[in-house]
């Protein structure tokens, strides 16, 4: 498998996790991300003078023409492209459902579900052995939220992510005679800074005592079944999903 991977919401938490433990074993790495382009630098700065290949590329995923160019600039600069971490996404305030508008919805939905479905698209374009591609892995990064609603938060987070587990099964069995396998992490309550996006930078503090394993988890943590996933190790392995939460 050719040892390009992208990952989008690369400049932060899970995604900066990721691209430092790929880079670490020999992947060539394009960080995609929205504003943060001091983080993104930052980041392509410290993987580089490790020794290991990285660019960071500006982009929206819900935006058609920004993953486009995403693929196109990473395919020129690092070369064929093989695996794909779908991993940006957003989160809004919380609150109960009566509070949530359309345009909300319409922002959660935009980023979490059409970015992955656009950027997984460009990927299995490149990748597909029916279309003269090597192959290669896709990764999505859904959410415990899932599975457990996130009532009274972010419901609308949870749902996103609940197309996401559903997307994962469906491009897994649509495309798993092409070379390309297709599997997904469900992160828990993992410490990273998208919590005081949605209004409660302590939120791993106040829920660590409903986990299990009484603590929120490392964005490393999530970094490593990814890298796994990717790998050949994981070469029977398509439509899964590992779920990282503590036992919650």
């Amino acid at each position: 498998m050719n040892r390009v991977v992208v990952i989008t919401g690369g400049s932060r938490g899970i995604g900066a996790a990721t691209a430092r433990l790929a880079a670490s074993r020999g992947y060539a790495v394009c960080i995609n991300y929205r504003s943060n382009s001091q983080a993104a630098e930052a980041l392509v700065d410290e993987i580089t003078a490790s020794g290991c290949q990285a660019i960071a590329v500006a982009g929206d995923v819900s935006i058609e023409a920004d993953v486009v160019r995403l693929f196109e600039t990473a395919e020129r600069q690092l070369g064929v492209i093989g695996a794909l971490v779908n991993n940006a996404g957003i989160l809004e305030r919380q609150g109960r459902v009566e509070t949530i508008g359309a345009e909300r919805l319409a922002r959660i939905f935009a980023v979490n579900v059409t970015g992955s479905f656009l950027c997984a698209r460009e990927a299995v374009r490149r990748m597909s052995t029916k279309r003269g591609g090597a192959g290669g892995a896709i990764v999505n990064v859904s959410s415990m939220a899932a599975r457990l609603g996130a009532p009274n938060e972010y419901v609308d987070y949870a749902a996103a992510k609940g197309a996401i587990d559903s997307f994962t099964i469906g491009l897994a069995k649509e495309v798993a005679d092409e070379g390309i396998r297709v599997n997904a992490v469900r992160p828990g309550i993992i410490d990273t800074d998208i919590h005081a996006s949605g209004g409660e930078p302590g939120r791993v503090e106040r829920l660590k005592d409903s986990v299990p394993m009484k603590r929120g988890g490392r964005p490393e943590e999530v970094a490593n079944a990814i890298l796994w996933l990717l790998s050949d190790e994981a070469s029977y392995s398509t439509g899964a999903f590992i779920d990282i939460c503590g036992g919650r």
